[in-house]
């Protein structure tokens, strides 16, 4: 496989400031963050105040993913990861789901429902694109291996057209249209991100088919879809073509999918609301964890690395690599500072427009004597706090541009610079990256 050229990063991300990766959702009562130390060596912009206002406890099972329909409803839709859509409308939990597709959807490892996306003119057309995992342990296998060396232990992925019925709260789960299908090796690494982008195609991202360490390196392999970014245009009816722009049309050795390539684990990305650049939290193996940021003027073929790579070092680091031809993160973060991994990129709209934000999640425990311990924290020394759920999965907007974060143990927050409902406090600690000026 030949190397791509190195791209420049966008030209504002000259200086970033990074802070600790991960959500926090705190029961400690509001107080200012603290400010950086005499001794700190990373110049540090403003600290917003920002808190967590939770708007659904109960009543969500594992949710993957929250977004809306941008019909001027301002519903939320929120994935969970057997294989039920659910809306939040009013700020309520519906009891009829909006799709039920459980009875072909695989639940176990990181296989689920792990996103639904509406395309612009979802309130004229009513259909919408769903990325779950197939349950090839009780249904039989979906698509095999491309090459004989692939196992196949996975939970197969699928992106499929849906409609919506007369009832606007209700979708039908017959009218499925599977639209790409790919075997998956093992069960974890499934990617499970798609995205509408300014020009209007869908960029869908899938890991590098699990494992540990892309045993098979299919990340650089160019004839399959595993550890890529894929970009197509999908519309109301028929099967995807392949924009005639993509990167790679044209070239035997490459599926024509095919965006950028060596991705481990695309989980969530998104785009710039403003400027259009693309933001993709790739998950890393054991050392770094990274966000590369793809600039709304590419004409795609990056090679983000893995698995020569992980972060800005070479994957093994007992192995020297030569980094050429790589488009390097403009952000990573070790193991050392955060141990979970990159869950969302987002960029904010109200109530705070200027920041870029990147969240994972975070771990908390005791040392020997009780006292808490947060890995992770820097800047507030005294922040112990207790996580409401497992992980803080994604990061979304609705139509007005206001963030949200679903939890895996089952709640929906809604992200902001004032506590919206009476009760305690829960904090909101962010890696903010900032534009340089």
């Amino acid at each position: 496989m030949r190397r791509h050229r190195r791209r420049n990063r966008p030209r504002n991300w000259g200086v970033i400031a990074v802070f600790v990766s991960l959500v926090g959702l705190s029961w400690w009562p509001s107080v200012a963050l603290a400010a950086p130390t005499a001794a700190s060596t990373t110049t540090l912009p403003d600290w917003p105040e920002l808190f967590l206002t939770q708007i659904v406890d109960g009543g969500l099972a594992n949710p993957t993913f929250v977004t809306h329909a941008g019909d001027g409803s301002d519903r939320l839709f929120i994935t969970e990861k057997q294989g039920r859509i659910l809306i939040v409308e009013d700020g309520q939990l519906l009891a009829t789901p909006f799709l039920d597709i459980s009875d072909r959807t695989a639940d176990y490892s990181e296989c689920g429902l792990l996103s639904v996306i509406f395309p612009a003119d979802y309130a004229e057309q009513g259909y919408f694109l769903v990325y779950y995992n197939y349950d090839v342990g009780a249904l039989g296998d979906l698509v095999p291996p491309e090459r004989p060396d692939i196992p196949n232990d996975g939970c197969d992925t699928v992106v499929a057209r849906f409609r919506v019925t007369d009832d606007p709260n209700v979708a039908d789960p017959d009218s499925e249209e599977r639209l790409l299908t790919q075997n998956q090796p093992y069960g974890n690494h499934d990617g499970g991100q798609m995205a509408y982008g300014p020009d209007g195609y869908v960029y869908i991202g899938l890991g590098d088919g699990g494992s540990g360490g892309d045993p098979h390196n299919l990340a650089q392999d160019p004839a399959i879809l595993l550890g890529k970014l894929l970009r197509l245009d999908i519309g109301a009816t028929g099967p995807y073509t392949v924009p005639a722009d993509n990167p790679f049309v044209g070239q035997d050795e490459f599926r024509p999918e095919i965006w950028a390539v060596g991705l481990r684990n695309p989980w969530r990305f998104s785009f710039d609301r403003g400027a259009g650049d693309l933001y993709i939290a790739d998950v890393g193996q054991s050392a770094y964890e990274e966000v590369n940021v793809q600039p709304q003027t590419s004409t795609g073929g990056e090679n983000y690395g893995w698995n020569i790579m992980e972060g800005l070092h070479c994957y093994p680091a007992i192995v020297a690599c030569d980094t050429e031809g790589y488009t390097l993160p403009v952000l990573e973060y070790g193991r050392t500072e955060a141990r979970q991994s990159p869950a969302a990129t987002s960029t904010a709209g109200p109530p705070i427009p200027a920041w870029r934000v990147s969240i994972s999640s975070a771990t908390t425990s005791t040392d020997a004597s009780g006292a808490c311990v947060v890995t992770g924290r820097t800047g507030c020394p005294s922040c112990c706090w207790r996580p409401v759920g497992r992980d803080a999965w994604l990061v979304s907007a609705n139509e007005a541009g206001e963030i949200y974060v679903v939890d895996l143990n089952g709640a929906l927050y809604r992200l902001g610079d004032t506590l919206q409902v009476a009760g305690p406090a829960r904090r909101a600690f962010l890696p903010l990256m900032v534009e340089s000026p």
